[in-house]
């Protein structure tokens, strides 16, 4: 019988979508999300090892993202994980008009609503989180006809495809994994607005445009506050700009950073300990 490696990962706070974005910079095979868990997997003769993880959880908690973490390794029967992991996923309906659907999910339309059509992969924003929950009922709210968006860190790019579903003109959608890229495009094309999307490989520095009327990024504090300067440059005078991938406890240092260059907030939303935010410039 074949078996794999199981690492079973916690951390307080419990924050998996930054935990499984430093995971999937190592070499392994997959990830699951738990109730208070993350599952990472990897071949038995894998070179990722339990020091390995560590390392990587030792990074967040030397930036102050997370307190303390703990790694518990176990061997078990080989299964069909590809298999097993579609069967967690299920069409979400982030609110009462936008839908996520998984490619390999059946769903009727209903009446007024819109229906995005995702291959999730290695990607994240399948619209299961929180984070990308508030994003999304963000937009709902604040998507007018005719406007510019950009999304920095598109993942899955499920925030531009939404944009222009609810009427944006056009979006860019970057981000600084090579996955990403080919996942966006991807989902881009299952959406059928290739010619409306235009996904990058790039940091936000990298991008000449500016003006946009939109601009969203769910991204943990630290990097949203490095970013900051680049997005004021880019934010139309009447623009509005929405924030997420933020604790509770992140809120005062953010404000306090946009309030510097300008910003002033206009709208929040809270989803269990998570928070988004809506600013524009005062």
């Amino acid at each position: 019988m074949k078996y794999y490696k199981e690492f079973l990962i916690t951390t307080e706070p419990f924050l998996p979508e930054i935990v499984s974005g430093v995971m999937w910079e190592l070499n392994i095979d997959g990830i699951n999300e738990d109730v208070n868990c993350i599952k990472v997997f990897t071949q038995t003769n894998s070179n990722v090892g339990k020091a390995e993880i560590e390392l990587q959880l030792y990074s967040l908690t030397a930036e102050n993202i997370i307190r303390n973490y703990s790694v518990e390794e176990n061997l078990l029967p080989m299964k069909n994980w590809n298999e097993e992991w579609e069967k967690s996923i299920q069409v979400i309906h982030v609110t009462d008009k936008i839908v996520i659907k998984p490619t390999f999910r059946e769903y009727e339309k209903k009446e007024n609503e819109i229906v995005i059509t995702l291959d999730p992969k290695m990607s994240f924003g399948t619209g299961e989180h929180q984070t990308t929950k508030i994003v999304l009922n963000f937009l709902q709210k604040y998507v007018d006809k005719n406007i510019s968006f950009l999304d920095v860190g598109s993942g899955t790019a499920v925030l531009a495809i939404t944009a222009v579903k609810l009427g944006a003109a056009n979006a860019i959608a970057i981000d600084t994994d090579e996955w990403c890229l080919s996942n966006g495009k991807e989902n881009c094309a299952l959406n059928e607005l290739l010619d409306k999307i235009d996904i990058r490989q790039c940091e936000l520095k990298s991008v000449p445009e500016n003006n946009f009327d939109l601009i969203a990024a769910n991204i943990q504090k630290n990097v949203l506050i490095d970013i900051a300067d680049e997005i004021r440059k880019r934010i139309s005078t009447n623009g509005k700009l929405i924030l997420s991938g933020l604790l509770i406890t992140d809120e005062a240092e953010i404000i306090d950073k946009y309030n510097s260059l300008g910003f002033q907030l206009v709208d929040k939303l809270q989803l269990d300990e998570w928070i988004g935010l809506v600013l524009s410039l005062k």
